[in-house]
């Protein structure tokens, strides 16, 4: 579990987040909503180690780590896919899961399989060029790349982001796959639609807070909610 409390992060010299609290059970799926400058990704930088907090405690499972470096964060069981994707442009595809295996507890061979099996594609462009692939199969091998560290708690920053629907589809169907396999995600996507469509339960941020959270039954029944704090 994720639990983030009484959190206050800055982006530079703006706060971006104010007094922000929320939790993300085991093996559930949570979404983060929001508009652009909601403060999104710079909660998740915090939650990842990218960014310092202000004040606040983020626990996972338990254990603090707000403190602690990103290599710490990642040892402790949480990984991010950044926005932007930030994989390796001149190594592999292999390569680049490689050298992300470095934080895994099993065989880096049988976490290679595990990520072949999700992204069949990834298998079929192994030896090639990572920064030569399309903007689609970046996203996967960056999900990829995280998976390799074998997180408890999947995080991932606007995965859609830029990518054809078709490509949208065979993104979203591997998060929905990771999911019923027990995996544990939170999730930031600015497409709600999309996000409402696969996650148990949403929080929705505006302007650095939570300004409503719920199920995501009571949130598509309130009609006005999307509206209202996603425009």
């Amino acid at each position: 579990m994720l639990t983030v409390s009484a959190l206050c992060a800055s982006y530079g010299a703006i706060r971006a987040v104010t007094d922000l609290s929320f939790e993300v059970g085991a093996s559930s799926m949570v979404a983060i909503l929001g508009a652009n400058g909601a403060g999104k990704s710079t909660t998740l930088r915090s939650i990842a180690g990218l960014h310092r907090p202000v004040r606040g405690s983020i626990r996972l499972d338990g254990e603090e780590i707000s403190t602690l470096p990103v290599h710490r964060v990642v040892r402790r069981g949480l990984a991010l896919v950044p926005e932007g994707r930030m994989i390796v442009a001149p190594l592999t595809v292999e390569e680049n899961l490689r050298l992300s295996s470095y934080a895994g507890r099993g065989v880096a061979r049988d976490l290679i399989e595990r990520v072949y099996d999700l992204f069949p594609r990834l298998k079929e462009r192994r030896g090639q060029i990572a920064g030569l692939m399309s903007g689609g199969e970046q996203q996967m091998l960056a999900i990829g790349r995280a998976l390799m560290t074998e997180p408890r708690m999947l995080v991932l920053d606007e995965p859609s982001m830029g990518l054809a629907p078709s490509i949208v589809d065979l993104v979203f169907q591997a998060i929905v796959t990771l999911h019923r396999q027990g995996q544990s995600i939170l999730l930031v996507e600015q497409n709600a639609e999309i996000a409402l469509s696969v996650c148990d339960y949403a929080y929705l941020m505006k302007r650095g807070s939570i300004v409503m959270q719920g199920t995501v039954a009571a949130l598509r029944a309130d009609a006005g909610v999307l509206e209202a704090y996603l425009a």
